[in-house]
């Protein structure tokens, strides 16, 4: 069917996708085989609803330019300049070391089977591109199963990365592979378009740190929400056409501006406005993917294709398999990481079709070679789901009982999110006194720890809506935010501010820039995870020193008094950095009036002329040690 109005073509693509995805999430093989199935299901080789895949394609990678940007987002300059040596190191590792052994697969293949026709050019050529990873679904499938933050995940964002970086100088060389004149590139251009590319770079990096948060405080000062989203979204479009128009990655100019935006006030804003459109366009991106199989090359060819796919996958497995432990991945996260670089990726497209228009390579080779990065792309779900499932048969084969999942809605009337040492704490103080606790937890050994002792813990996220619904949050009364990471902690708490009104968010903050950011999201009742302990050991140091029990007590007391107030006075204000510091000032010389007041009293204490019953201070407490 040809559609040739907008209305035609959003019904098939949203069609495709409210079907498609809810049905592989039920059989458990997750959105992204559902996305990529429902673009084989309309595309040219199913039922033909849509006849040019290229199209929609190129409009649909700006979805990954989304997802980068907010990956961006996510890590500030200091986390990524901590992960330079991942990036230029393994990530140059990964890249160059599975396209030398490619290469050497190949060529020794050619002479052993008498292939004339393969020389070194095209070998390099189709090694690098297929060397790439997708980083749609590699990026897509961690923040499913949210494991961004763990080793795995920062290890693939490293490599992501760096494929990002290196698209752009192997796209530059294929002309160099190119045979006969035409396939030179002019003196100097080279150099020209190193020099604007360094330029294009530096005035993102520049704009972004001295014009971008201005422009963005001064579009907030207008209080109008849809310009906010429509200046979110100039900034992301405005950037990769930057990075474009000097022919570098979009994705990676979107990156960059997320980063130098990961330390600004209005980060969360950002993600916020930018979120839903991300995920729209990128499950467009995948149903694209699914689209542009080409299974009349797979039916030609169809033992060449299984040798292809199997062995490009096989050699970047080894590569992988041999990086993880060096990088220090944990085993249990080592076969995540393998099976999602393993796989090719969206800039192997573009590699093959500049290939193919350079004359480095054939149409048939080029048609052959797409189709195979496109099926490793497909395949990649389906390897992590049995990934999923033979790491659950190993468990249970070793004794390990099944992870406890929720199956029916809970009623209790307290939810603990996180049940590590702090939230054990306050789920043993519940238990005592008769309330028993609906429990979150992500950790998986933690849980079997926990159900060792008779702790009904289920196994999931928090951060998913759907589970939190399941949980009870609906009817629940409090939910204990006890979640050490505090990125998940803040998006937890703002999912409960806005689906859950009713639920009271008992929160412990890691520091004081997490305390201010539930604080922003509504949340009053907050406790620093470290504050009492550490108070507690100032009064045994006090008690040591000869101060009696009771006036240590009372002086911690006035000095936790004191912090929680002051930490409330600048909670307002904490984006404003000269109010911020203003305010600190204020509550330093605060404390130090309060202990100069305490000096006077202990000398008016050791004063034998002094009044008797006049030693206490003004708020009835002596002070000093006996």
């Amino acid at each position: 069917m040809e559609h040739g109005t907008w209305l035609t073509t959003s019904l098939v693509y949203l069609g495709a996708a409210v079907l498609a995805v809810p049905l592989a999430k039920a059989l458990g093989l997750g959105s992204i085989i559902g996305y990529l199935a429902a673009g084989m299901a309309i595309g040219p080789w199913g039922l033909r609803l849509v006849t040019d895949p290229q199209e929609i394609l190129h409009f649909a990678e700006f979805g990954v330019v989304l997802m980068l940007f907010l990956v961006g987002l996510e890590l500030e300059p200091r986390r990524l300049w901590a992960l330079r040596k991942p990036i230029f190191g393994w990530g140059s590792f990964q890249l160059f070391g599975s396209a030398a052994l490619m290469i050497g697969v190949a060529l020794l293949a050619a002479s052993l089977m008498g292939w004339v026709s393969l020389d070194w050019r095209i070998a390099s050529v189709a090694a690098l591109g297929l060397g790439l990873s997708s980083t749609a679904i590699g990026l897509g499938a961690l923040a499913e199963r949210n494991l961004m933050a763990t080793t795995s995940g920062q290890s693939v964002l490293s490599v992501a990365l760096l494929q990002d970086v290196a698209a752009i100088p192997i796209l530059a060389l294929i002309p160099l592979f190119a045979v006969g004149a035409g396939g030179g590139i002019a003196g100097g251009s080279g150099w020209l378009g190193a020099a604007k590319a360094v330029g294009v770079i530096a005035a993102i990096v520049l704009g972004g740190r001295w014009l971008l948060r201005p422009a963005l405080r001064w579009i907030a000062r207008s209080r109008t929400p849809e310009i906010f989203t429509a200046a979110s979204l100039l900034l992301v479009v405005a950037t990769a056409a930057l990075m474009q128009s000097v022919g570098l990655s979009m994705a990676l100019g979107a990156f960059l501006a997320g980063v130098l935006l990961a330390e600004s006030e209005y980060r969360r804003e950002l993600e916020t406005d930018i979120e839903p459109f991300k995920g729209m366009l990128l499950g467009l991106f995948f149903i694209a993917v699914g689209m542009t199989i080409d299974f009349s090359v797979v039916l030609d060819r169809p033992l060449l294709m299984l040798v292809l796919v199997v062995v490009f996958l096989a050699i970047k497995a080894v590569v992988l398999w041999l990086m993880a432990p060096l990088m220090s991945i944990p085993p249990g996260e080592r076969p995540v990481f393998v099976i999602l670089l393993a796989q090719g990726g969206e800039f192997g497209f573009v590699v093959f079709q500049t290939a193919e228009q350079a004359r480095v390579i054939d149409a048939a080779s080029s048609s052959l070679l797409v189709a195979v990065v496109a099926i490793s792309m497909l395949l990649t779900p389906l390897l992590l789901v049995l990934a999923d499932r033979l790491a659950q048969h190993r468990g249970n084969a070793a004794g390990q009982p099944k992870l406890p999942e929720i199956d029916v809605a809970q009623q209790a009337p307290v939810i603990i999110a996180g049940f590590g040492r702090y939230g054990q704490i306050v789920g043993r103080l519940m238990y005592a006194n008769g309330i028993v606790p609906t429990v979150l937890d992500h950790n998986a050994e933690q849980i079997e720890a926990m159900r060792r002792f008779g702790w009904r813990v289920f196994y999931g996220d928090a951060t998913r809506l759907d589970l939190m619904r399941m949980a009870g949050a609906a009817e629940a009364r409090v939910l204990v935010l006890a979640i050490d990471d505090i990125e998940q902690s803040l998006r937890v708490a703002q999912m409960a501010r806005e689906h859950f009104p009713r639920l009271t968010v008992v929160a412990r903050a890691r520091n004081v820039r997490h305390f201010f950011a539930l604080r922003e999201l509504g949340v009053s009742m907050i406790e620093r995870e470290t504050l009492d302990s550490a108070l507690m050991s100032g009064r045994s140091v006090l008690e040591l020193l000869g101060w009696e029990p009771h006036q240590a007590r009372n002086l911690a007391l006035r000095f936790r008094k004191h912090t929680v107030a002051q930490l409330e006075a600048i909670a307002p204000h904490w984006k404003d950095e000269a109010r911020l510091i203003a305010g600190a000032k204020e509550g330093r010389r605060q404390l130090e009036t309060l202990f100069a007041q305490e000096r006077v009293a202990a000398q008016r204490r050791a004063d034998p002329w002094h009044t008797p019953g006049s030693s206490a201070n003004a708020d009835g407490h002596d002070n000093g040690p006996k």
